[in-house]
Order: structure tokens, then C-alpha cells, then sequence
């Protein structure tokens, strides 16, 4: 039985402290910090180490889902303290370079054509910063089949309902209100005959992984792979993230045949006791 393997990315925010970082822009630890450099060190490098662990179990991954949010942005709101850097350029590079190792998990050979990327716009804070969006150049450089608002990539006939941002909650029993209802609004869609129906629908934006379903649909709001440390996550928020990506398995019959989240607890992340 033929499988093709998909992996679900997203909220890469490449560029912060706490961003996805290739290891080449990796920040470098500091005898002396005033600033906690080493601590976003060791942060940048555990989730590189942690992403790359995933890739190699995953391989060969057939074709990639992002869910947007490749790049942090300028971060204005926070004057740039939490940037690596806040030239849009080099982010852009950062998060080329993660596509483009992703890349190497694919398919080998003649096989190599197989593998395809379909991404969708991020948070316009983050990606479209000054109404110049950048996630268009990211997807040309790394190759993208293709790079929208809204889509609905078709694999072997499984339809996937891709698009970053979904309504948040601060209650963990709501969490299955906002995308059953985003699968509700490609019902209503789908019998205008304006949308492809959709089998599986995925949301980025909230940085926690959530499922629902029933016989008829699975949806689920994407793990980030943007750690802790922002200061408006840590200062203004009180519920649970989750770093990670999904995979999915579809035969050629485009039956869902498997599914898996891959969640890390990030240990340089954890919290301390302050002991007086």
C-alpha cells in the first residue's frame, strides 16, 4: 500500500528570540548577560535539535502544510526587544533555510518531484509588516507549489481545509467550539458551490494542539514551533502551548490511514521555583 506522508507545520515567527532557528542564526551563549542571552541560546538550539529529531523520524515526508506566521515581524509592540533581528530580509532567510532542511527529509532520487509545500498567509503583525508581505518571497525561494490566503490541497482526494487564524479561548472545554465551527462555515460554503469540501481542517494562530471530529470531519488547531518567551505570552496569558508539528498518512485511495501529533516539552523552558 503506497502511503503519502504530510507533515502540518506552522508559527515558525523565525526572527524571535524563541523562534525556529536554523543553526547558522542561532544566537551563541554569553559568560556575562545582562539580557539572557544564553538562555534563548540554549532555547533556539534545543527546539533546532528537537525539530530536526522529528524530520528524521517523519522521513520521507511526501508533501508540507504550513499554517503561516513563517516570520515574527519587526515586533513593534515591543520596541524589537525580542527579536534576533528585526531586518524582514534576514528572518526571511532564516525561515527559507528551515524549508529548505525540511526538504532534505523528502523523497530521494527521481521520487524527489513528489515532494510539494502549500502555505498559507500568516498574521499581518507578524508577516505583513508596513502592508508589504513577505511570506510570497519566503514561497518562491523554498520552492512553494503554492502560497494563499484560504486552500484546499487535495491529496489522493483527501481534502484539507488549510488557513492560519481561528478564534481563541481562554477555557479549556471551549476549545472545540471555534473549529467545529470553521468546519461548519465550509459546510455552508460547500453547498453554495463556492468551496471544496473539506475532510480535514487545520488552524494555526493559537500555538495548542486540538482535535475534534466525528465520522464525518476531523479538525485541529496546529501545535507551534514558536517556544515560550514572549513577553506578551508570559505577561498577559494563562493557558497551555504546545510545540510541535502533525503528521498524516494517506493511501492511494485517499483514506486517512494514520495520524499523529508530535508534541516536545521544551526542558529548557520549564518553570522554577524561586527559592527565598
Amino acid at each position: 500500500m503506497a502511503i503519502t506522508r504530510i507533515l502540518a507545520m506552522g508559527d515558525l515567527h523565525c526572527g524571535h528570540r524563541v523562534g525556529l532557528t536554523p543553526p547558522a542564526y542561532q544566537l551563541q551563549s554569553a559568560a556575562k548577560s545582562t539580557t539572557k542571552r544564553s538562555k534563548w541560546a540554549a532555547i533556539q538550539k534545543e527546539l533546532w535539535n528537537e525539530f530536526d529529531t522529528i524530520l528524521g523520524e517523519l522521513q520521507p515526508i511526501h508533501r508540507v502544510l504550513c499554517s503561516g506566521d513563517m516570520l515574527d515581524g519587526k515586533g513593534k509592540r515591543s520596541g524589537g526587544t525580542e527579536q534576533i533581528t528585526s531586518d524582514l530580509e534576514e528572518q526571511s532567510d532564516m525561515a527559507v533555510n528551515v524549508f529548505d532542511h525540511v526538504r532534505l527529509f523528502g523523497p530521494k532520487g527521481r521520487a524527489a518531484k513528489q515532494f510539494k509545500i502549500v502555505g498559507v498567509f500568516g498574521t499581518p503583525y507578524h508577516v505583513d509588516s508596513d502592508g508589504d508581505d513577505w511570506e510570497p518571497i519566503i514561497a518562491e525561494r523554498a520552492g512553494f507549489h503554492k502560497l494563499g490566503s484560504h486552500e484546499w490541497p487535495s491529496v489522493n482526494g483527501l481534502v484539507f481545509d488549510l488557513k492560519h487564524k481561528i478564534g481563541n479561548t481562554t477555557i479549556p472545554h471551549g476549545r472545540g467550539t471555534a473549529i467545529s465551527k470553521e468546519w461548519l462555515a465550509n459546510q455552508l460554503w460547500f453547498a453554495r458551490d463556492e468551496q471544496p469540501k473539506a475532510n480535514i481542517v487545520l488552524r494555526g494562530h493559537v500555538h495548542r494542539f486540538f482535535h475534534v471530529g466525528d465520522a464525518d470531519f476531523l479538525g485541529m488547531t496546529l501545535p507551534a514551533l514558536q517556544g515560550m518567551g514572549s513577553k506578551y505570552g508570559a505577561r498577559e496569558c494563562s493557558m497551555p502551548i504546545d510545540w510541535g508539528v502533525v503528521h498524516f498518512d494517506v493511501d492511494e485511495k485517499g483514506r486517512l490511514v494514520d495520524w499523529q501529533p508530535h508534541i516536545v516539552r521544551i526542558a529548557a523552558q520549564k518553570a522554577k521555583v524561586t527559592v527565598l
